[in-house]
């Protein structure tokens, strides 16, 4: 499929495949980094290993017990209270979004049959571009193809833009070396930055855009943490300076904890972070796992990101969702069922986005698998804490 991204996953209890579309670009090692610059209150808890993390962080106070009674429903009244602020924070709940396959031509006809089966307009669409020459009808590395732009009427966008050529040659795969110097500021990166610079001024939208999701999972092979940060933080820098102000900064990792060091090393910092994502799945046979529940993938991580990355940025849920049973058909439904329930008890989470998608592999198709997950998951997304007021 021409949207493609990187099919690679990890769970808590399975090391990541490493898979990658696109062939992976040779770099040199550099030096471990110094240290990112002071995070005051986030700064609460160091750890030696991320077993010891999710040992301690069970007693971190930010997911409310989840046998109590579930809080009130959100003040959606129309009397602006519940507005978006400017980086599009809903104050009373939390986003639905999704990604949904597609091709680049059929992007809006793919969301609107996704909508129709979960009966309700999704908040957010979540796209994947690399960083090749958008040139010809190659629209890979095209940031707000005018498909996207269509969709984009109506919905919020979270943008993926990844340092791959996919399908390019070796010597054509970006580098988080080369991007932090410069390399790819004429023929990408400004290109891309007036691109949508030129989409918020005429519409005045504004759109989610992360750089290199999962990114623990690129190093070594795309480089160090420290060269991912200086990447990171050269691109948002080149939009800064060229007038873009309507990108919502995203920074989006797997949330496994075994990469908990290189995860925390690889922040770019408060001042260039707007949200902060993570990925985490119910895989199952797909990684050999035991069945976990939504609360079970989603508590350990959100508590370790919380005292070691931000107490206070919005989070979001960037994708989740679960491998079905075969032996218990019935098994995915209740999995959504309880998503409403546990999302109402996590703290600052401000966005859930499903994964309609399976992943290479055996028992590895993590899209809804027959009508009573698709069921249990237009219930569980109907919840008054889901359904904001307009954008």
């Amino acid at each position: 499929m021409r949207f493609a991204r990187r099919f690679r996953r990890t769970s808590r209890t399975a090391a990541p495949t490493g898979q990658h579309r696109a062939p992976e670009p040779s770099t040199a090692p550099g030096a471990r980094p110094a240290g990112l610059p002071a995070r005051g209150r986030r700064r609460l808890l160091m750890i030696a290993s991320a077993a010891v993390a999710c040992a301690a962080l069970l007693a971190v106070p930010v997911l409310r017990d989840a046998s109590g009674p579930a809080p009130d429903p959100p003040d959606a009244s129309g009397d602006g209270r519940c507005r978006p602020t400017a980086l599009l924070e809903p104050p009373c709940g939390a986003w639905f979004g999704a990604f949904v396959p597609h091709e680049r031509t059929d992007l809006g006809e793919k969301v609107r049959a996704y909508e129709r089966r979960v009966g309700r307009k999704l908040d957010i669409v979540y796209t994947y571009h690399d960083m090749s020459v958008a040139e010809g009808a190659r629209l890979e590395g095209q940031l707000l193809t005018e498909e996207e732009q269509r969709v984009g009427r109506d919905h919020m966008l979270l943008l993926s833009w990844e340092s791959k050529w996919w399908g390019g040659t070796k010597r054509q795969q970006p580098t988080w070396r080369r991007i932090a110097a410069g390399d790819l500021d004429e023929t990408v990166i400004d290109v891309q930055a007036r691109r949508v610079k030129e989409y918020g001024q005429r519409t005045g939208k504004k759109v989610f855009l992360s750089f290199d999701l999962e990114m623990d999972t690129r190093t070594p092979d795309n480089g160090t943490p420290a060269e991912f940060v200086a990447a990171y933080r050269h691109i948002h820098d080149r939009f800064r300076e060229l007038g873009v102000d309507n990108v919502v900064w995203t920074w989006i990792t797997t949330g496994y904890l075994d990469h908990a060091d290189v995860i925390e090393r690889m922040y770019p910092g408060d001042e260039y972070v707007d949200w902060i994502g993570y990925n985490q799945y119910n895989y199952y046979r797909c990684h050999d796992a035991d069945w976990l529940t939504f609360a079970q993938t989603q508590t350990d991580t959100h508590a370790w990101i919380r005292a070691n990355i931000s107490d206070d940025k919005p989070l979001m849920l960037s994708e989740f969702g679960t491998a079905a049973d075969d032996s218990r058909p019935e098994r995915q439904a209740r999995w959504y069922a309880e998503v409403p329930r546990v999302l109402k008890r996590l703290e600052g989470v401000k966005a859930a986005l499903q994964w309609n998608y399976r992943d290479p592999g055996p028992h590895c198709d993590l899209a809804l698998a027959n009508d009573a997950a698709w069921d249990s998951l237009r219930e569980a997304v109907a919840d008054p804490y889901l359904n904001q007021p307009p954008k």
